[in-house]
């Protein structure tokens, strides 16, 4: 309880985490520390962990819901949340015991860490996150009390924007090319490459590309496509529209890091833990509730577990390898192979090089589909199957359980309807949400809009106009 420990106490043992951090090499922004009790978690929770947030009904809802289920018991409070920002921010749940505080300010550090030097996170601005939050917070409110605005019209376009909000690009490294970039490249593609054969060879045909198709490339960033060509929209609406923008941008890089982030943080929190001379009791204590993060969830993913084991594998063999001889001289060591992967990584590609058939099978990782009203394993990682567990893994990590759709035809039927692809992956859309989808688009865009999919091997197109939901068949595929 919190009569346990005083704020002196959690100076005392912060100092001495902070101090053992730095000595094994990890490099945070300064961290900050909010005390607050299970009602205040609650709000922070439900608002994505900002101290300041604009109001939407959805966020109401997650509260509402988190507080049932809290107090029906069905659901605990997390041990700490934390915010990329610079300095960081963590909060404390003030009902904890003294070593669940040292063991959340433990993490804090490593998730401190993580932000700091992974690479998705470099275009954040983590000095700018809380007055960023703030500046729109009071934007938003400021829509909804005008009077020629008001609530119903401002939660309208946010429920629209929020539905669409992930459908932007995945990538921020890729910069994206100008206009007049976009054109040079389609009319370089027009002409025919060099052929060192071509006497040998029928010369290809110029094509004269169509420079008046819009876009010429397709177009990820559905938000802000809409901001900047539907000039209907009245200037409080492209506000809007590029507030859930960035708020997109800026939670992106921690869904794609899920398991790399977690499985840093409890790495380092076991470190520091066990290098900060615990008293027994404490210690005890520790081991416990260190067991309870880290352990296998029966049925589905725990991406404390698994980020766990694949950072022990990956700094065991990086020792193991700067132990050995290797063109005359060592190979990188533990510690600084784990910060290497650290930095330039994410959960896609992590996975994909260090989450080994070893692993998996010690992990006992299966694969599971649904059989009636039953769920029934359909494989396990044995020599046969695990490289296809592996894939599915992958599909479902990150962005990857999010479907691809761009943008095609800005002025389809030349009659500016949106003609837009589904990028099918072997993963049919779920119809439902497919449709729910056009009508958002079709609320933004103010035109017919089509989306072209897969589905049970079958081209399909479904649109949504003044009329509603239709769907077609287009054709088969073989």
């Amino acid at each position: 309880m919190a009569s346990h420990w005083t704020i002196e106490d959690l100076k005392y043992w912060d100092d001495k985490i902070r101090e053992k951090a730095e000595e094994f090499g990890l490099s945070c922004f300064p961290q900050e520390f909010e005390i607050c009790d299970h009602t205040q978690m609650l709000g922070y929770m439900a608002y994505s962990g900002m101290p300041a947030h604009y109001p939407h009904w959805s966020y109401g809802k997650a509260y509402e819901k988190l507080q049932t289920l809290y107090e029906h018991g069905m659901s605990g409070l997390p041990y700490e949340m934390v915010i990329n920002s610079n300095p960081a921010l963590a909060y404390l749940v003030q009902e904890n015991s003294l070593c669940l505080q040292i063991l959340t300010i433990a993490h804090v550090y490593g998730h401190n860490d993580f932000f700091k030097n992974n690479f998705t996170f470099r275009d954040t601005q983590p000095e700018l996150t809380l007055s960023n939050f703030k500046l729109r917070a009071d934007r938003v409110r400021g829509y909804i009390e005008d009077p020629s605005i008001g609530l119903h019209k401002t939660e309208r376009v946010l429920d629209a924007a929020h539905a669409l909000s992930l459908q932007c690009s995945r990538n921020q490294a890729i910069r994206k090319l100008s206009a007049s970039e976009q054109k040079e490249q389609v009319v370089a593609a027009a002409y025919p490459t060099h052929d060192p054969y071509q006497r040998l060879h029928k010369q290809p045909e110029y094509v004269e590309p169509d420079l008046n198709r819009f876009p010429l490339f397709p177009e990820e960033d559905i938000l802000l496509f809409m901001r900047d060509n539907n000039l209907y929209l009245a200037d409080w609406e492209r506000d809007l529209l590029t507030i859930v923008h960035e708020q997109a941008r800026y939670f992106i890089p921690q869904i794609e890091t899920k398991i790399m982030n977690e499985g840093w943080a409890s790495y380092w929190h076991h470190k520091l833990m066990n290098s900060i001379d615990l008293p027994q009791d404490l210690y005890l204590e520790f081991l416990v509730h260190h067991n309870q993060v880290v352990r296998p969830h029966p049925g589905d993913i725990n991406p404390y577990y698994l980020g766990f084991k694949l950072w022990h594998d990956i700094f065991r063999h990086c020792q193991v390898s700067a132990e050995e001889e290797h063109v005359g001289k060592p190979r990188k060591g533990g510690r600084e192979g784990i910060f290497q992967v650290r930095e330039v990584d994410r959960d896609a590609s992590f996975l994909r090089r260090f989450l080994t058939e070893e692993l998996m099978r010690e992990m006992d990782m299966f694969e599971y589909q649904p059989k009636g009203e039953a769920l029934v394993i359909s494989k396990v990682s044995d020599e046969e199957h695990w490289r296809e567990i592996k894939t599915t893994l992958l599909k479902n990590v990150g962005m990857g359980s999010i479907p691809v759709i761009r943008i095609e035809d800005a002025d389809y039927g030349r009659n500016r309807q949106l003609y837009l692809k589904h990028d099918h992956d072997g993963r049919d859309l779920q119809a439902e949400y497919a449709e729910k989808t056009l009508s958002h688009l079709y609320q933004l865009w103010g035109r017919d809009v089509w989306l072209e999919t897969r589905m049970n091997d079958r081209k399909v197109c479904m649109g949504y106009g003044e009329d509603g939901f239709v769907q077609k068949t287009l054709g088969r595929f073989r």
